[in-house]
């Protein structure tokens, strides 16, 4: 009889508050179209691709990260996460003792095999596969979602999307610049107009020699390149400063990027990795067909 009803109500509307958004359950579609249903957002996640590791990290989600492959290094933090293989050779077992309410995986790079395995196993696997600079952002709204950290994630998507418009306006018009992209130089590899790469090249006024090619990314001989004649060479280096990869062009001087010097080394993890960080390999690259233009050749 004599309770006040305030100490009553309130903890009942602090729960009412709090319950839904911790229970929610969550649905994605991801990149290869297939939607997922979680009862909530994911709190053991197992990345299988540097590229995923980065973009779960930048939309807020570290500290859900359980497991991940090699070469999984960005930001510093990630290096102290539990591996669980190669992109292309996981520990299974070592997957399942995780216990992943969610694995994410790279659609072009894991094997189909090994997904259809996790997915065999009763794992909830999403397929990331950014092909547009749209996507960047995309992937990192979904993977917020996902792990309910959309208050980080979403303002991390705007920003990309800004800073994207920002650069479209500035290069828009731009005098197209013909571009080989080396990928690898043994076997000497690039990439179709598909591949993310590809759209940075045309967001800077560049057009890649090789877009029309089939495959995602090509293999291909030297003569190929001798009869493109590309404007500049662009390769994405391991170390700043790498120059390495440029002797081996020296002695085809007949190639207009090795005759005028335009040869460009940009780090390999800006551009082949399809993160926030492609944004830093588009302004250089930008930058370095915007030399090419200067010099008239």
């Amino acid at each position: 009889m004599g309770h006040d009803v305030r100490f009553v109500i309130l903890p009942v509307i602090f729960l009412l508050s709090v319950l839904p958004v911790a229970q929610a359950a969550v649905s994605v579609t991801d990149d290869v179209g297939h939607e997922l249903r979680l009862t909530g957002p994911a709190q053991r996640i197992v990345s299988l691709a540097p590229h995923v590791t980065e973009l779960l990290f930048s939309a807020g989600a570290g500290g859900r990260i359980v497991g991940v492959v090699d070469y999984s290094d960005y930001p510093p933090a990630a290096r102290a996460l539990p591996r669980v293989g190669s992109y292309n050779a996981v520990d299974m077992e070592r997957i399942l003792a995780l216990r992943p309410d969610l694995v994410i995986a790279w659609a072009s790079g894991n094997p189909p095999a090994l997904i259809e395995q996790l997915r065999s196993l009763g794992l909830t696997v999403f397929l990331s596969e950014p092909r547009s600079l749209e996507g960047v952002a995309s992937n990192l709204e979904r993977l917020g979602r996902l792990a309910g950290t959309q208050l980080t994630a979403q303002p991390a998507a705007d920003g990309f999307r800004q800073r994207l418009a920002d650069l479209r306006a500035r290069y828009a018009g731009r005098t197209p610049v013909s571009v080989f992209y080396q990928v690898w130089h043994r076997p000497l590899t690039t990439i179709n107009g598909k591949q993310l790469i590809s759209k940075v090249i045309r967001l800077c006024g560049g057009r890649n020699v090789f877009a029309d090619l089939p495959a995602l990314a090509p293999k291909l001989d030297i003569e190929a390149v001798l009869m493109a004649d590309p404007q500049a060479i662009i390769a994405g280096v391991s170390k700043p400063g790498d120059s390495v990869w440029q002797q081996d062009w020296l002695r085809w001087t007949q190639l207009r990027a090795v005759k005028n010097h335009h040869l460009i080394s940009i780090p390999a993890d800006f551009l082949q990795r399809h993160t926030l960080r492609i944004l830093d390999g588009a302004e250089q690259l930008c930058e370095g067909l915007d030399e090419v233009r200067a010099a008239g050749r």
